[in-house]
């Protein structure tokens, strides 16, 4: 899991999927650090419910973590 993240555009997608990643190289489970960037996401959004959050955080993890992709990924409107 140790891949630079900085080609992400979006600072709350980067946020993240590195906070993710870091998570779960320390040893965090997969829900735990899961839950923990969601909230990390509404901290950057709160206007977002909690259901959008957990949609988009599973999202990008899946995208840049799971698949190792580096493309650009739907996600939210913000820079």
């Amino acid at each position: 899991m140790g891949q630079d993240f900085s080609h992400i555009a979006r600072r709350c997608e980067r946020a993240v999927v590195t906070a993710y990643r870091e998570l779960r190289d320390s040893g965090r489970g997969d829900m735990s650090a899961f839950t923990s960037c969601t909230t990390l996401y509404r901290i950057h959004h709160p206007e977002s419910s909690v259901t959008e959050a957990r949609r988009l955080v599973a999202e990008w993890i899946d995208h840049h973590v799971i698949r190792g992709e580096t493309s650009p990924t739907d996600g939210c409107a913000c820079d």
